[in-house]
């Protein structure tokens, strides 16, 4: 509140910068403010809201607003010269205070010379008075910016570099901490913690479930991956002559993510997702993928086995491959999981007969 005094002329019974601290209401002090400009300026409107608090929600006039009135209007009422604390960035673009500021330096720092040469130079502008090229020049001198810090930007947040230090050290020490215990640590607000590791680009990033692997996995991986790159080398269009095949189980319970799932109501409706049903039932549906032409899916038996497996494939891989050129047939190559249905003897046996030395899984010829 102190910048609502930036110029002298107060009429009498004016509210002065040096009277805000004793009076304490910003209430009073910007309604007051708000009924001069309103007699002074009709086109002018400043409202304030209901819940005022330490921050009052403040409607201040419009750049254009602004512009339509001549500055002397302002100086019958000094205290408001600035129009309640409103930056320069408000009342004028960047484009327009690069232009002021250029007069000022043409003008060789001559303020009545500069306010001269930029209403010959812009005659259709609101001209700013001196004041405004020797506050510009000022602020650019002293801040490196048209605007000081902190103005009408209300309390500013100070962080020491020992307190940003301690933050980012907790987070590398244990990159899963959580930013309430770094807070807890540091002894500062929680939001200061997430501001802070969003200055320096960090992002707190989601685990992903992967698939566990026993030390002789790896090996076998890279085997198969050095494989795959020498048959695409061969033939370019490889890929598309794997028929890859996988089964999955659909319950009643399903998979909720209760992360992604709210309700929007003005009170909590206690809404609820049914689960663990006494009756339950579920399905082993097999699908595949060969080219751009999905496979599938089709309905398993609900207990998987070797047998019930090899009787699946026999039945089904026929008509799969039915709507594949022959030329391409004998060419295919059939990739499965090693689940135990699949690395029973019988399907392994099929598939040895059906696609001999192109079947990739536990125990064949690819693995």
């Amino acid at each position: 509140m102190a910048s609502l005094c930036e110029g002298g002329n107060e009429p009498p019974g004016s509210l002065k910068a040096s009277n805000v601290a004793e009076i304490g209401d910003s209430d009073m002090i910007f309604g007051e403010m708000s009924s001069r400009i309103r007699h002074r300026l009709p086109g002018i409107h400043l409202t304030v809201g209901e819940n005022l608090g330490k921050n009052p929600t403040r409607s201040l006039p419009s750049k254009e607003t602004l512009r339509g009135h001549s500055d002397s209007s302002f100086r019958g009422e000094g205290y408001i010269k600035c129009c309640v604390g409103v930056r320069l960035c408000d009342m004028y673009s960047n484009q327009e205070l690069a232009e002021i500021h250029f007069m000022y330096g043409k003008a060789d720092g001559n303020a009545a010379l500069a306010r001269r040469l930029y209403q010959e130079r812009y005659p259709q502008r609101h001209c700013p008075d001196r004041k405004t090229f020797v506050r510009l020049h000022y602020r650019l001198c002293e801040y490196g910016k048209f605007n000081s810090p902190g103005l009408g930007r209300g309390r500013q947040r100070s962080t020491t570099p020992e307190i940003q230090e301690e933050i980012l050290e907790a987070v590398n020490m244990t990159p899963s901490i959580s930013t309430r215990r770094v807070a807890l640590q540091v002894n500062v607000p929680h939001t200061t913690v997430w501001r802070q590791l969003k200055e320096y680009q960090l992002y707190p990033y989601h685990l992903q479930c992967v698939q566990a692997l026993s030390p002789a996995d790896y090996p076998a991986r890279v085997r198969f991956c050095q494989w795959f790159l020498q048959q695409c080398g061969v033939n370019p269009n490889f890929p598309a002559l794997v028929l890859f095949t996988d089964e999955a189980q659909f319950t009643r319970d399903g998979i909720t993510n209760f992360h992604n799932q709210h309700v929007w109501a003005y009170e909590n409706p206690r809404a609820t997702v049914p689960s663990h049903h006494q009756v339950r039932f579920s399905l082993n549906m097999w699908a595949g993928i060969i080219g751009d032409r999905l496979v599938g899916p089709h309905v398993l038996v609900n207990r998987l086995t070797g047998q019930a497996y090899t009787n699946f494939l026999e039945n089904t891989i026929p008509h799969v491959l039915e709507n594949t050129p022959l030329i391409n047939r004998q060419h295919i190559h059939f990739l499965h999981d090693g689940s135990p249905a699949h690395f029973s003897r019988t399907a392994r046996r099929y598939l040895d007969r059906r696609f001999p030395d192109r079947w990739i899984g536990r125990g064949g010829p690819i693995a």
